[in-house]
């Protein structure tokens, strides 16, 4: 098992030493990649788009007999609605159409669909096309243009498309002003204070290398796959965060090395065997967490996956090329250029007598009173996540002063706030002709009865023509407009009627089959897509992060002690989203209100958590490890790996939760939730997590926490480390590092 690490060690050095030997290349290479991947990234947001799909669902087959027999695309389709200025809207509807034809000519395969008084003074107007949303929202400000004006009405857009487009300069200032204003200043003054000189330089580098790269590789992905428009805004911010983590880690150990007296190169090559295979580690742990997503029905979900697990890839693969040069050019150079006083720079240093040292005598005195006070407060907060409620999200959830957002809500006044997302019901007959079979017809007369008999529905349209029969008498439409908007649960319960007990009421004959698609059938197909998978590939992942702490800790209880802590620092963050957004307590911090938490944020925090705490797990553990492989005794070597690491944790992790504060200061709430469950539970893990429970619990482990019995360790091609050894020789010689 010796050769294998050896091996495996030489073959990092040697890696090492050839980036350093190769180092013009790799700079010219990375200013290629940085140069190209700016370009890329500039036409990216017109790639972006905020639909879901739902394959498999009935959601998902009504939609496609709505596009392909009737021509209906509601994604790609644009309301206008005309509020009467003076008296009635009916005298002016036929100039509304005349108005919504022209409109309808600036969309490439725009049609004008048809035009539906909502109220004696409001009225809508429909255009539809074949084109995707990330495509029809281009095409905003040509419609707008295209309207005119109707003389005694208002006008206005609205629609997905619409709605996408307005929303698109909202996201670019909130992702500049959490950018700019939170997360760069923030990141600027911790990696200062920590360093002291200009080397805090070699982290930003790092970033503005890392980042753009992802967003280069991510728009690659969005000409192939839907992506969300959020994308941007997530490897922007946790880019930054995870980029400036890596490097942090690297850097501090590189200036550990050169202060012990090692020269340039082989300081280097020390910290990438230590600093530099840590890192590693840690970014699979946060790639095995975002794999998650990857297997998740929803491509909106997948599409956060690819995002996602870009970020950590490109970050290993940065700190494994650009990194080692740049500690090997410039780190000696900047740090002789001292921000702070020579003497801080020297207290902070002497890891032997700092607060990190004090703190883990403290915690190895008394660890039992320690890790009971950390659990039970953990416990304490993940309480409320038993309230949780989750949601698919409404129009509440984005500004209310955009035209898009405010002709929805005149629209929902007028007919309802079902009426911006109703129920399309499709009916396949299953033969030409047969939606004028007398048996179809009664039992869709009875489905209507029992819609109009449901206490959600506000009123049931059966359209005329042909958007009510397609041209093959096959599919017919019934439309049901609720009371309530699609993602409340009113809505939602409404769905579960009509499946359960309106639609099987109706008698409908053998062979044909209803479908339930558009607003309120769609958030439930979701929620149902997400969390029917959600649990088994949670279990996944936890073996899978299992097995990958096996081999970097080279122990059984260590990886199944960071799995439990985890899983705590997760379920705080679900119970203060709880607190914080449905139960109000964010209100005097700016954060909004909603009973319900977007339903793919519970998954998406899951799987980015997940990793992320691992990235402080895997730093301290293998910290402790290489005090415990020197001879040191179980509560030395933990004291040890705390005293030399524990800042460099603290800091990463105030760099992370400013990072995703980014997302707090937003105004799309769904955001606002996300921003805060990553932040909250980052502030949890470096606090109560990895400051007072992680040592606490390894000092009342003891030797225990070591062990690898060496069957386990001959299939997991490690070293074994049994329990053997006498902790007694902490004093005596060292063995060489593996």
């Amino acid at each position: 098992m010796d050769s294998i690490a050896t091996r495996r060690g030489e073959a990092l050095e040697r890696w090492t030493r050839l980036m350093i030997r190769w180092r013009w290349l790799v700079v010219g290479a990375w200013i290629a990649i940085v140069v190209a991947s700016f370009a890329a990234a500039a036409g990216l947001g017109d790639l972006l788009t905020n639909r879901f799909t739902l394959p498999g669902t009935d959601t998902r087959r009504a939609e496609q007999i709505l596009e392909d027999r009737f021509g209906l695309h509601s994604a790609g389709s644009f309301i206008v609605v005309a509020e009467a200025t003076d008296g009635e809207i009916a005298p002016l509807l036929p100039v509304l159409e005349e108005a919504a034809m022209r409109a309808a000519e600036a969309v490439p395969s725009g049609t004008f669909a048809s035009v539906t008084p909502a109220s004696p003074s409001v009225a809508s107007a429909t255009i539809v096309s074949t084109l995707e949303p990330a495509d029809a929202k281009r095409y905003t400000a040509d419609v707008r243009a295209a309207l005119g004006t109707v003389p005694g009405a208002k006008l206005s857009v609205t629609g997905q498309a619409a709605i996408e487009s307005d929303l698109e300069p909202i996201q670019d200032e909130d992702l500049k002003r959490g950018e700019f204003l939170i997360a760069v200043p923030i990141a600027f003054v911790i990696l200062v204070l920590v360093f002291g000189t200009l080397a805090f330089l070699i982290p930003i580098v790092f970033a503005l290398a890392a980042i753009p790269a992802t967003l280069g590789v991510v728009w690659i992905v969005a000409n192939m796959m839907e992506l969300s428009t959020y994308v941007t805004q997530l490897v922007s911010l946790i880019g930054l965060g995870i980029a400036i983590d890596y490097s942090l880690l690297m850097v501090y150990r590189y200036r550990e090395e050169r202060h012990a007296g090692a020269d340039r190169e082989e300081a280097v090559v020390v910290t990438m065997l230590t600093a530099g295979r840590a890192v590693v580690f840690s970014g699979t742990a946060v790639a095995i967490g975002l794999a998650l997503l990857l297997f998740m029905p929803l491509p909106f979900i997948r599409g956060f996956g690819i995002a996602g697990l870009t970020i950590p890839i490109v970050s290993v693969v940065c700190a494994l090329t650009l990194l080692p040069v740049l500690l090997y050019l410039t780190a000696d150079g900047l740090d002789r250029v001292r921000l702070i006083s020579r003497g801080w720079l020297a207290r902070r240093e002497d890891t032997e007598h700092g607060f990190w040292m004090r703190l883990a005598q403290a915690i190895m005195r008394r660890p039992k009173v320690f890790a009971t006070a950390s659990v039970a407060v953990l416990l304490a907060l993940a309480i409320p996540a038993f309230w949780i409620e989750v949601g698919p999200g409404t129009n509440s959830g984005v500004p209310q002063n955009l035209e898009s957002t405010i002709a929805l809500n005149v629209l929902g006044s007028a007919a309802g706030d079902g009426a911006t997302a109703p129920t399309e019901i499709v009916v396949d007959t299953g033969r030409a002709g047969g939606a004028g079979d007398p048996a179809v017809t009664a039992a869709v007369e009875r489905m209507v009865s029992g819609l109009d008999a449901d206490p959600e529905i506000r009123a049931v349209v059966i359209p005329h023509g042909a958007q009510g029969v397609d041209e093959t008498g096959r599919y017919l439409r019934v439309q049901a407009i609720g009371e309530s908007e699609y993602g409340t649960p009113a809505a939602m319960d409404f769905v579960e009627r009509f499946r359960d007990e309106i639609e099987p009421a109706a008698g409908f004959p053998a062979g044909v089959q209803v479908y339930a698609g558009g607003g309120p059938p769609s958030s439930v197909d979701f929620l149902d897509l997400t969390y029917g998978t959600f649990p088994w590939l949670v279990l996944g992942v936890l073996a899978l992060t299992y097995l990958l702490l096996l081999r970097a800790f080279r122990s059984l209880l260590l990886p199944l002690k960071a799995i439990v802590l985890n899983l705590l620092s997760i379920g705080a963050a679900y119970g203060l989203l709880v607190v914080f957004f449905k139960w109000g307590a964010g209100g005097p911090f700016g954060l909004q209100s909603y009973d319900q938490i977007e339903g793919w944020i519970p998954v998406f925090l899951f799987a980015m958590l997940f990793g992320l705490s691992m990235d402080y797990e895997v730093f301290l553990v293998s910290r402790m490890r290489e005090a415990w492989d020197a001879g040191e005794s179980n509560e030395r070597a933990v004291a040890v790996g705390l005293a030399k690491t524990g800042r460099i944790v603290t800091a990463a992790g105030l760099i992370m939760i400013a990072a995703f504060s980014g997302f707090m200061i937003g105004r799309i709430l769904g955001l606002q939730q996300f921003g805060f469950g990553l932040a909250i539970a980052i502030l949890v893990d470096i606090t109560l997590v990895r400051m007072l429970l992680l040592p606490s619990a390894m000092a009342l482990l003891g030797r225990w926490n070591w062990w690898l019995p060496g069957r386990i360790a001959r299939v997991a091609r490690v070293k074994p480390s049994p329990l053997a050894r006498n902790e007694a020789t902490s004093g005596s010689a060292k063995p060489a590092r593996t």
